[in-house]
């Protein structure tokens, strides 16, 4: 094999449609067999009324700006336009309002007609770059209360349009053409066959759309199952965020995308690992040290074959790092992986409340489940809430937009206190242990399921505040005014809590975490007064070989009494260098943090460096579990989050040999 040729020997499905023969070139040049199968063919729309409505508004100066989707699209928009009014007036009409492209092919195409744009977009120019980029240069190109033109590319992007419209925009879509199958889906269908019949090694995938049309068509042969499983035997290559999104929703890992989303960087990257990938995803048993990412996390079908998972929890590194215990690489999740920032929860809260999803088994067990295998972290906490247990006292529960939580009958005196039940969680919140349940039974065996309640002092401060607070100045007056009072309550909520958490342990939890959100609020006198010796005692009861993470935003000034708690994982938030924060907490305990989430609305390379630092300052030492200094943000984009827990993953199994006793 020479240098050049690292996919020799391996079969190659190319979707690709118009440029599938320089695709099959590049794949040659590298060794590999190209199976050329075409799924997709671009049809304009002979009838256009949108397009030529759009056309009547651009010569009436009746559009402000222009969004351009595609090449392809911007060329089609422009020949369709022909067909009734003269090249040159579209051009001339073109130049008199403010145009941004989304893209190098669009760009070209205006080149072309000699037409200059107002804005270019980043890569990897998705819709959300977009918006960045105008949110950016609202001095340049303003979109509130402007008629913004859309040229769509098939399908609609339902997101960018109601971002442009969020932002103030009054949005004209302009479909120029539809995509259909090819005329000949003969190499389609051999190509699907033999992806199920284990004759493919690699498929190579760069559009949304050529998902789609594969699982249209398997559908037609009766394959789309065995299909789906085959694919978990097949090495998944995506051209970028767009299209790795696409074929995640359609439950298929993806194993490679290149950071530069073009073909040829696909190819290229594709060629290098390869073979790896391969490696692991067909004798995992032979490599712990692969990726435990989108490697090994496609959607599981009930009837597809299991045996390629770990048959026993000790698989997972995430546990082993919770004891402490030599890994190949840093594990990773994020508080709040399952949330707003994900496509498929917001379609979800579109029509269920969330106290409604936390209620339903089924799909807080699905949200558990999707955000780990598409984020590809090594352990999911079950979709949930902190406050559930305070609606168990019967205290009363909403969450109303834009506010956040709010308590009904809040607790000012010793007659509230006194009123609070001794509740028995296996009545009164048996959905969460059902939920865990179900998805235990869905995860990977070696994915974990993390368990989680509210630490006593913060839920304490929610039922005397009533909901989050600045100040936290009832709270402080009650524990300082009426320190008994403070006991009894304290106590009530640490005695529901431990069988709240047990009972989370023997639904299938294998680990628990400890939400202490505001106890930043206290001094260090405070905290070891008023809220050490709670958590103290909820972390000493909590099952026997069950690992604890004990996690508080806030606490660099009292972090050595924080570690005093007994939990055997510390999480500390982003406020705190985790270096400093480790030997402050003693090396005796494991570590879990502890990135900024805002870096993660910055450019991937910006994500990259602060991974190499924090890793960094972990230096390789076991026990670390790579977390969010608190939880991910609601605008985050997917696709940042996807690139995190692979930078993690692959920065820190280079550095694995270095690892620190």
């Amino acid at each position: 094999m020479t240098k050049t040729q690292k996919l020799t020997g391996l079969n190659v499905a190319i979707f690709e449609s118009r440029l599938s023969k320089t695709m099959a070139d590049l794949v040659s040049l590298q060794g590999g067999i190209p199976f050329l199968a075409p799924s997709m063919k671009e049809v304009p729309l002979e009838n256009n009324p949108a397009a030529f409505r759009f056309a009547e508004k651009l010569l009436k100066q009746e559009i402000d700006v222009l969004i351009l989707l595609t090449g392809v699209g911007t060329r089609t928009l422009v020949s369709v336009l022909e067909t009734r009014t003269p090249k040159q007036e579209i051009v001339e009409a073109l130049k008199k309002i403010q145009i941004v492209p989304r893209g190098p092919k669009p760009i070209k195409a205006l080149n072309e007609l000699s037409v200059s744009y107002a804005l270019a977009v980043p890569e990897p120019n998705t819709w959300r770059e977009l918006l960045k980029t105008l949110d950016g240069n609202r001095d340049k190109v303003a979109v509130k209360d402007r008629v913004v033109a859309v040229q769509e590319y098939g399908i609609s992007n339902p997101e960018l349009v109601a971002g442009l419209e969020a932002r103030g925009a009054k949005v004209l879509r302009v479909p120029v053409y539809r995509w259909a199958l090819p005329d000949d889906i003969g190499p389609l269908k051999a190509v699907i066959q033999k992806i199920v019949d284990g004759k493919m090694d690699v498929a190579l995938f760069t559009t949304a759309v050529q998902i789609d049309h594969v699982f249209q068509v398997a559908r037609q042969m009766c394959l789309e199952v065995p299909l789906k499983e085959a694919f978990g035997r097949v090495v998944v290559a995506s051209v970028g965020p767009d299209t790795s999104e696409a074929i995640r929703s359609c439950g298929i890992a993806v194993d490679i995308q290149p950071v530069t989303p073009k073909m040829g960087p696909l190819v290229v990257e594709t060629a290098e690992r390869a073979r790896a990938v391969l490696e692991s995803k067909r004798h995992p048993e032979r490599s712990e040290a692969c990726l435990p990412d989108r490697q090994g996390s496609q959607h599981r079908d009930s009837s597809a074959p299991q045996s390629a998972a770990p048959q026993n929890d000790g698989d997972s590194v995430f546990l082993k790092a919770c004891r402490r215990e030599k890994t190949s690489f840093t594990p990773v999740w994020l508080m709040r992986q399952a949330g707003r920032y994900m496509k498929d929860y917001r379609l979800i809260r579109d029509r269920v409340s969330f106290l409604e999803i936390c209620r339903n088994k089924d799909l807080a067990a699905e949200i558990t489940v999707k955000a780990q295998e598409k984020i590809g972290a090594d352990a999911a906490i079950i979709f949930s809430d902190i406050l559930l247990i305070v609606e168990a006292f019967g205290l009363g529960l909403e969450f109303t937009k834009g506010d956040g939580p709010s308590i009904q009958r809040t607790i000012r005196n010793a007659k509230d206190v006194e009123a609070i039940p001794e509740i028995n969680p296996a009545e009164s919140l048996g959905y969460v242990f059902q939920a865990i349940r179900q998805a235990r039974k869905t995860l990977r065996p070696d994915i974990p399921l993390i368990g989680f309640a509210g630490a006593p002092f913060t839920l304490a401060s929610y039922m005397i505040e009533g909901g989050a607070s600045k100040d936290f100045a009832r709270t402080k007056n009650l524990m300082a005014s009426d320190e008994n009072l403070w006991k009894l309550l304290m106590q009530k909520i640490v005695r529901a809590s431990i069988k709240y958490l047990n009972g989370q342990a023997e639904a299938g939890a294998q680990a628990v975490q400890i939400f202490d959100s505001w106890v930043g609020c206290l001094t260090a006198a405070q905290y070891e007064k008023y809220a050490l010796p709670y958590s103290k005692e909820l972390i000493r009861e909590i099952r026997a070989g069950t690992p604890v993470i004990y996690f508080g935003t806030g606490t660099g000034p009292f972090l050595e009494k924080f570690s005093e708690a007994g939990a055997s994982v510390i999480g500390v938030d982003h406020k705190v260098e985790l270096g400093a924060a480790w030997r402050r907490i003693g090396y005796d305990k494991a570590i879990q943090g502890n990135l900024d989430p805002s870096v993660l609305l910055k450019p991937v390379d910006e994500i990259t460096e602060a991974v190499k630092k924090i890793l960094g300052y972990a230096a390789g030492r076991a026990g670390h579990i790579f977390n969010l200094g608190h939880g991910v943000l609601p605008e985050t984009p997917l696709e940042n989050v996807i690139a995190l827990v692979d930078r993690v993953h692959e920065l820190s199994r280079k550095n694995s040999g270095k690892q620190v006793k």
